[in-house]
């Protein structure tokens, strides 16, 4: 015997007609999604300053990293470039709240243009960073891994960066690159440095006013740089190997721990502001087909604002982390 008493509310409660939070079930889930998301972030960030403050002595300065500007090159812009990048991802979250109230207005044509603003500043900040990867991974000055791991730049007596390629000159004489088939088996060496140890040194032997810097930073923050005598010394004793840019094996800059962060965590919010390129663009042409028009709800605008949103928030601590602490 069926015991089962109707409230009149079964229906409602079950076919998804209750709105928690006076939020509809796709509002709710991207909550959800952001709220999780945003653990993750925050587990990478907490890991980055763990390890940043482990290695708080030998950590590279962000104002000697990233000093480029496109077209711009031999010109010191620490910073500037990261700042733009900044500040078109901001003003891309402007335009996304501007697309959403026009939503709430049903006025298509601001919607799409907005939208489309919104997109470009999407596309500025995703191509800008690729760049920047580029610019990192190639390097410019070029330093010297010594036989414990540490990095080895070098400056002039004013204190300003070196490349070794301004002082190195290779030798005549041709290096032969380890292979499979003419050494042990299935064993490739990786791509030949573009100077050897003794050709660095020979060049600042014969530069008197090129000296060492170390990766530890003195007590006013500064990287210490070590005398002549000490310089030529060290990079006899110590020198390994020449490296150029960064990967994730070593770094010119410094600890290869910080490349390896930069990699992950920029590379993990670039994807995801790809992501949200291709759903804004998703957006842009369902705007444009009249979809939501139709619909006389233009919801999807404002759920996708939400990732967008959170994708700007993230970038904002990133920044903070990375670039500015």
């Amino acid at each position: 015997m069926n015991t089962t008493v109707a409230t009149g509310t079964e229906g409602k409660t079950w076919g998804g007609g209750n709105e928690p939070l006076k939020a509809s079930y796709g509002k709710m889930m991207m909550w959800f999604f952001i709220v999780s998301d945003a653990l993750t972030f925050s587990a990478f960030l907490a890991a980055y300053g763990f390890s940043r403050f482990k290695f708080i002595d030998s950590w590279p300065i962000a104002d000697e990293v990233f000093t480029h500007f496109p077209f711009l090159h031999g010109v010191e812009a620490p910073m500037y470039y990261v700042a733009f990048m900044t500040f078109v991802l901001i003003m891309s979250s402007v335009t996304m709240v501007l697309a959403v109230d026009a939503g709430h207005h049903l006025n298509k044509a601001k919607v799409t243009i907005y939208m489309f603003l919104t997109v470009i500043g999407g596309l500025i900040f995703v191509g800008s960073q690729a760049w920047e990867w580029n610019t990192f991974i190639k390097g410019e000055f070029g330093a010297v891994q010594t036989k414990g791991g540490n990095i080895l730049q070098f400056v002039d007596t004013d204190g300003h960066r070196v490349a070794v390629a301004d002082f190195a000159k290779a030798e005549a004489g041709e290096r032969t690159q380890h292979e499979s088939k003419n050494g042990l088996w299935f064993v490739n060496e990786s791509a030949l440095p573009a100077f050897t140890m003794s050709e660095i040194t020979k060049g600042l032997e014969a530069h008197p006013n090129v000296l060492v810097r170390t990766q530890i930073l003195d007590a006013d923050g500064k990287k210490t740089v070590l005398s002549r005598e000490e310089s030529i010394k060290q990079l006899k004793d110590n020198g390994r190997l020449y490296v150029q840019g960064a990967n994730l094996h070593v770094n010119e800059y410094g600890s290869p721990l910080f490349a390896d962060f930069f990699f992950f965590i920029t590379g993990f919010h670039g994807f995801h502001v790809f992501s949200g390129v291709v759903l804004n663009i998703i957006i842009f042409f369902n705007v444009i087909l009249g979809t939501y028009e139709r619909r006389k709800s233009y919801e999807m605008v404002e759920k996708v604002g939400l990732y967008w949103h959170f994708v700007d928030l993230v970038w904002v601590f990133v920044f903070t982390f990375f670039y500015l602490v």
